[in-house]
């Protein structure tokens, strides 16, 4: 453990090391090298990690907690249970990253790159997804109540049983999707590509489709 609050290492080569449960809120780390490093339990709030590379760090429970990592490149990252509550990762690639019960609440992901990512079950209550690569991705029993998904990539995704009650998803490609189960009460889906989605058993409530309002399930 060693304390390293509010430190300027913007740009430092910091590639395999080991800073876990190290205290670096606050630090500025933007564009610093952090692959392959440990960061596991670490104190990350608040931190500046803007272009940040961090490809095959492990952030295991690390606390990353109105962090900026817009920008930042963590493809192959091992984020379970990090918390990301109000973080911003706007252009972030997180491409074969470990998304396993991450804490991602009100966070922005605004154009991030998550193909295939794995967040079934995972908190996005209104998380900002706007313009995002969600393409198979696996949102099944996610909760995305009141998230921005705007103009999203969702072709191919699972989002059986999520709730995406008060989402929008205007814009949002959601064909081949598999929306079975969703609470889709309250949510907008206004010019969203539907191509052979499949909305079975899907709670529809003053739900905004292109062709009107569905209120089938009400």
């Amino acid at each position: 453990e060693c304390e390293l609050k509010e430190v300027y290492l913007s740009g430092v080569d910091l590639s395999g090391a080991d800073l876990s449960k190290a205290d670096l809120s606050r630090a500025d780390l933007s564009g610093a090298n952090l692959s392959g490093a440990s960061l596991l339990k670490a104190n990350l709030s608040r931190a500046k990690l803007v272009d940040a590379y961090l490809r095959g760090t492990i952030l295991n429970f690390a606390d990353l907690s109105g962090a900026d990592l817009s920008g930042a490149d963590l493809r192959e990252a091992n984020l379970p249970g990090a918390n990301l509550v109000d973080a911003y990762l706007n252009g972030a690639n997180l491409y074969w990253a470990n998304l396993d019960s991450i804490f991602l609440r009100r966070t922005n992901l605004i154009g991030a790159n998550l193909p295939g990512a794995n967040l079934s079950g995972v908190d996005l209550i209104s998380a900002n997804l706007s313009k995002a690569n969600l393409l198979s991705a696996y949102l099944s029993e996610a909760n995305l109540s009141g998230a921005d998904l705007s103009g999203a990539t969702l072709s191919k995704a699972t989002l059986s049983k999520a709730n995406l009650s008060g989402a929008n998803l205007s814009g949002a490609d959601l064909s081949g999707a598999d929306l079975s189960g969703a609470d889709l009460s309250g949510a907008n889906l206004e010019n969203t590509i539907l191509k052979k989605i499949n909305i079975n058993f899907a709670i529809l409530c003053n739900t905004k489709f292109p062709w009107g309002i569905d209120n089938s399930g009400c």
